[in-house]
């Protein structure tokens, strides 16, 4: 029996219409799929939402630690998909067993202080803050003035920075995240935010995120704390602003949700939804390594092997979506969140949510009447195999005065 041919993981029909790249590669190859990484690196993606969720299940045949891949003696030094791997990395992505628990205490504590008013108002000042650069105009970008400025501003304060910090750290998240030649520059402009944010709270406490992070009891390293911080900042920022351009989209572009954008709170919230089971931002995400010689989805994999968790291919399974035109209403069983002890903590999923519902429903109050510039069939998405997101949202809008800081 001859091996299958493995799926490059990249292209312009992932790109543009992943969904149908998905159902091609279920028919093909079944569940789980050989696929090739940047450089011809091999990897598994799994797409069955059954076997998706054996995988995130079971964290030691499954595992984080990213030591055991059996592939780091052809991954070069400048691999733009380092930064998603991570190779001898102390953060909580690659620790396992009770020092991950710890460190997800940690995390989860230090988030969960937040208080939620505190939380919502930072949404609202920095969303109108942004709305105000824009609404005399009448038009403008969504994507590239609202939606990628606005987690990170709200995820910046909370954290600790100063807000003048917020552009930079913008920029390097992209470069890291698109995975392209400026990957590890971003990465490494990050890492250097992080480390001086943490020395000077280190030097002088105050009531935010990091601050908490390194009084916690269980006796973290500066170097773990940044690596932490690295990825919440991470996976709170990019998802976030995808997940506020995606549901814009899906309301600008689906009679379904029309009423979203003339006041219908309920509306936005089902758009949110649908989106994380149609069009979710996390897509891909790298990775587990197995740990011995395993049967998954009909296929062979062997000890060290890379298993790509395919959170849009599992969502769409038509063993579990035998309906996929129906609108998923409430149902939150999709893995846009991931599952297992890996996933992400519950009070960062809340803290994502009420920044993308509050930037979607400011916008919505301000510009009453968005309507797309361009027709849809126009709109393209980054050249990303991990996130999906638009690249810019051209908008129209009747010009309004900007609040200047005055109460809405």
């Amino acid at each position: 029996m001859t091996a299958p041919t493995p799926v490059h993981l990249s292209g312009p029909a992932l790109q543009g219409e992943p969904a149908r790249v998905y159902r091609e590669m279920r028919r093909e190859h079944g569940s789980v799929v050989p696929v090739l990484l940047d450089g011809d690196v091999p990897a598994w993606l799994v797409l069955g939402y059954r076997e998706l969720h054996q995988v995130t299940g079971d964290p030691v045949l499954f595992s984080r630690d990213s030591e055991l891949w059996n592939q780091w003696e052809n991954i070069p030094d400048d691999w733009p998909l380092l930064p998603m791997i991570g190779h001898k990395q102390p953060s909580i992505l690659y620790t396992v067993g009770e020092r991950h628990r710890e460190r997800a205490a940690m995390l989860g504590n230090a988030l969960d202080a937040i208080d939620p008013y505190e939380l919502r108002g930072y949404a609202e000042k920095f969303a109108d803050e942004l709305i105000d650069g824009i609404c005399p105009q009448g038009s403008a970008d969504i994507i590239g003035e609202y939606a990628m400025l606005l987690p990170v501003r709200v995820l910046a304060r909370l954290f600790g920075f100063p807000d003048e910090a917020g552009p930079g750290l913008v920029t390097a998240l992209n470069d890291m995240i698109d995975g392209r030649e400026r990957a590890i520059a971003g990465q490494t402009h990050l890492f250097t935010s992080m480390t001086e944010l943490v020395a000077a709270r280190q030097r002088e406490p105050a009531e935010d995120v990091v601050s908490r992070m390194i009084a916690d009891p269980s006796g973290f390293t500066a170097e773990e704390i940044c690596q932490d911080l690295m990825v919440m900042t991470a996976a709170g920022h990019q998802p976030t602003a995808d997940w506020i351009g995606n549901s814009l989209h899906l309301m600008l572009t689906d009679g379904r949700f029309a009423a979203s954008l003339f006041g219908g709170r309920n509306s936005v919230a089902e758009a949110m939804n649908e989106v994380l089971w149609e069009d979710t931002p996390s897509q891909n995400i790298a990775g587990r390594w197995v740990s011995r010689d395993t049967q998954l989805g009909g296929r062979r994999l062997r000890a060290g092997d890379l298993v790509l968790l395919g959170l849009q291919g599992a969502n769409s399974d038509p063993q579990v979506r035998t309906d996929g035109s129906a609108l998923t209403g409430g149902n939150n069983a999709h893995f846009s969140f991931g599952h297992g002890e890996h996933r992400c903590p519950f009070p960062a999923q809340e803290i994502a949510e009420v920044i993308a519902r509050t930037g979607i429903e400011v916008l919505l109050d301000r510009l009453p009447d968005i309507d797309l510039a361009v027709p849809a069939d126009k709109l393209t998405r980054r050249p990303s195999p991990w996130l999906r997101g638009l690249t810019e949202l051209p908008v129209t809008f009747t010009p309004t005065p900007a609040l200047g800081g005055t109460q809405r």
